[in-house]
């Protein structure tokens, strides 16, 4: 195992922490905190997992990483595919929490570009979600399947502001959620993109919104805070 991801497992601890202390206070928080802890702990193995084996993860990897039963999985979570699901949409919610940096989802589609060209550099950042990024986009549709209801609610409320076209909207939203996964693939698997030249294809993708290249370029040329 790499030093990334040896260094990456701490940072699961916290989640598990606060977890537990909000059960505390919840009634029968006793039992409600040794659930959520158990939760928590069962979620930051899955991620480590997805970002060694991705969706393709068995039980058996998933039992080793967290030192748990596979019947212990089940009581929690139902089954395999609904802890892996769980473990992405939970990096991806706290990831999506930075890099918002304080600011609300889908108030403005400026904001929400810069969060896009984030992605794209997210190994420099956030080590372990870059190594999730590398196993799991092979396959865009478990990703979707995890954030993709809530990232096109966010796209919803932004469009309108941020200028799109509106005519055919899911039509749109299905194009560039194929040209924007297809970017990323390029940045996280095959590497034959850059951060600075996914930019540029991000403009390219953002004709599909009947956005000016003018526009466009603007939009992905922004200072990008840290």
């Amino acid at each position: 195992m790499g030093d990334n991801q040896q260094a990456a497992r701490p940072a699961a601890r916290p989640a598990a922490r606060r977890a537990t202390r909000r059960a505390l206070r919840e009634p029968g928080g006793r039992q409600a905190a040794y659930t959520a802890r158990n939760r928590a702990a069962l979620i930051s193995a899955a991620q480590q997992v997805l970002a060694d084996f991705g969706v393709e993860a068995t039980v058996e990897q998933l039992v080793a990483q967290a030192q748990v039963s596979p019947a212990t999985i089940y009581n929690y979570f139902g089954s395999k595919e609904a802890l892996l699901t769980e473990a992405l949409s939970q990096m991806w919610q706290e990831w999506l929490a930075e890099a918002y940096d304080g600011k609300k989802p889908g108030e403005s589609f400026d904001d929400m570009m810069d969060v896009c060209r984030k992605l794209f550099r997210v190994g420099e950042s956030h080590p372990l979600f870059a190594q999730v990024l590398n196993k799991t986009l092979k396959d865009p549709s478990f990703i979707l399947a995890a954030v993709g209801d809530e990232s096109l609610s966010t796209l919803r409320h932004a469009a309108g502001p941020g200028g799109l076209a509106m005519s055919d909207f899911d039509k749109r939203v299905s194009l560039f959620t194929h040209a924007l996964a297809g970017i990323m693939q390029d940045v996280h698997i095959t590497r034959e993109l850059t951060p600075a030249e996914a930019d540029v294809s991000l403009a390219i993708a953002l004709s599909l919104w009947n956005l000016s290249p003018a526009e466009a370029s603007r939009l992905t040329s922004r200072p990008l805070s840290s």
